[in-house]
């Protein structure tokens, strides 16, 4: 009897790391034992193993069975770990040829009679084949489309293990998995389409303005004016994800078992809309083995956060760290980890708790203090975050009904593309790349203000009494309302529009 070796990888955070399997089959009572930090997914491996052995590659042998799972400071989750241990325990009781899982990575679990089953995180694991030098990977047949992904990498997919078994043998190849040919974005469903909503040009002007320099953005008003369906529309307008976005989107949601093992990768920018019951762990990701929440399955798409008032202030204020770093930093007693969470955050809220104040056909029952309450349930740093707000009113019954057709999506998203050209031009020595990701000392730089200019942007601050982080939010806005209409300087005109999307700055009126 032997030892042998076969390489995996575990899941750590959104990344994988790479997992020596090192099994060695000895004389003595039956006996199978892991090592290594293994979590209960993979301590229970044993008992699928053994059965998958005896139904499908000729018996489990009957020696003493120890397997570590190097480095063994590693915590190790999941149960993909199943293939690579039973091969590893076949090379090492000698019933395959010596060398046989040498330079390959293998995934997959482990059915009793040996078929095998799917896995999350194997795009994440693909990658860190890649990046040890490991030119092969043997996945389940499901998971094989997104591993495929990863270039310079063999993909093969398996259904069984005795398949497997005679693949790493050279008896019986498996079916290679190619890439897919690149393909555009697909259309976004029809019924998702700007032109399909009547009336809101502010709320759908607001929306092109924040879609072209990623700014976070609130709707303001009572129940039925489209909040909801605008929001909804706001991946339409957003430039198609480029290939290194959708790897880094796809790894997430793989990781976080979110994405459909038969698809190859996310087809649109992803949009999170969490209940307002959400915990703190499932917002910005935790737990024992921590996993990403939704503010890293919606990087780079949208996190939509309807009704923002009802969630409770603590869990609002978590969203203040990705919306500054565009990352969540999770630190457990052994570890930090890192979770990406660049989104575009759209929330929408009803003006009071009855949601009618300043409804000219409903009279609103709520009283100064109840809505001073409702609003100061979301603090102010996490409003000063939000660089667009904007009031909707209700709809009237011409609007409703005899309004014309707005744009469609396709016509805005060209002018949001052109100005988002217009940024990665005037950022291409930074690592800023949209206009509301701007330092303090580029805002100094890219939105210069004429004489006039700053007069007007003063009389604003003073008479809304906002924040320096409020300026630069203005700011901010203003240059990509010039972007948009291609002017190199920032005007009164542009100015002006950008102050008037501080609605929820002003003064309650009763």
């Amino acid at each position: 009897m032997a030892t042998s070796t076969a390489f995996t990888a575990s899941i750590l955070g959104v990344d994988a790391y790479l997992v020596e399997v090192e099994a060695d089959v000895s004389i003595g009572l039956g006996n199978f034992t892991i090592v290594g930090l293994p979590d209960s997914g993979i301590r229970e491996s044993r008992d699928r193993i053994t059965a998958a052995l005896n139904n499908g590659a000729g018996g489990f042998p009957i020696r003493r069975v120890v397997v570590n799972l190097a480095p063994a400071d590693l915590p190790k989750m999941g149960t993909g770990f199943d293939l690579p241990i039973a091969l590893a325990v076949l090379e090492a009781a000698e019933k395959l040829s010596p060398g046989a899982l040498s330079g390959r990575m293998l995934v997959g679990e482990l059915s009793l009679e040996g078929r095998i089953r799917p896995v999350n995180g194997v795009l994440a694991m693909a990658l860190a084949a890649k990046q040890a030098g490991i030119s092969e990977i043997i996945v389940p047949k499901e998971n094989a489309p997104s591993a495929s992904l990863v270039e310079g990498l063999e993909v093969f997919a398996a259904d069984h293990l005795g398949a497997v078994i005679q693949h790493v043998q050279g008896h019986a190849l498996l079916p290679r998995t190619l890439p897919e040919p690149s393909v555009a974005q697909a259309a976004l469903a029809d019924d998702l389409d700007f032109a399909d909503v009547k009336g809101q040009e502010t709320a759908k002007r607001a929306l092109e303005i924040a879609a072209a320099g990623r700014h976070n953005l609130v709707f303001c008003g009572p129940p039925g004016t489209g909040k909801s369906m605008l929001a909804k529309r706001l991946p339409g307008v957003l430039p198609e994800m480029s290939f290194e976005e959708a790897i880094e989107a796809t790894k997430i949601h793989s990781v976080a078992g979110r994405l459909d093992p038969m698809k190859e990768r996310l087809a649109h920018r992803p949009f999170q809309s969490p209940h307002h019951s959400v915990s703190g762990a499932g917002l910005i990701g935790g737990g024992t083995f921590p996993k990403p929440g939704e503010v890293s399955l919606a990087h780079h798409g949208v996190l939509f956060l309807d009704e923002l008032p009802e969630y409770p202030r603590h869990i609002l204020d978590l969203l203040r760290q990705p919306l500054e770093d565009r990352k969540i930093t999770i630190s457990r007693a052994k570890s930090s980890l890192m979770f990406p969470s660049d989104f575009l955050m759209v929330a929408a809220m009803n003006p009071c708790p009855c949601g009618y104040l300043g409804d000219p056909k409903k009279d609103c029952r709520c009283s100064p203090t109840q809505v001073a309450k409702y609003r100061g349930r979301i603090s102010g740093p996490l409003m000063d975050r939000i660089d667009i707000q904007v009031e909707m009113p209700a709809l009237s019954y011409e609007e409703i009904n005899f309004s014309k057709k707005g744009e469609p999506s396709r016509q805005i998203r060209q002018r949001v593309e052109q100005a988002r050209q217009i940024q990665l031009a005037r950022f291409a020595q930074s690592p800023t790349r949209y206009n509301a990701n701007m330092t303090h000392k580029e805002v100094e730089r890219f939105c210069r203000l004429s004489s006039a200019g700053h007069q007007m942007l003063k009389m604003a601050l003073e008479r809304l009494r906002l924040s320096g982080r409020a300026h630069d939010s203005i700011l901010k806005v203003a240059r990509s309302i010039a972007d948009l209409a291609s002017a190199p300087d920032i005007g009164e005109v542009h100015l002006a529009e950008a102050v008037n999307y501080r609605n929820l700055d002003r003064q309650v009126q009763f």
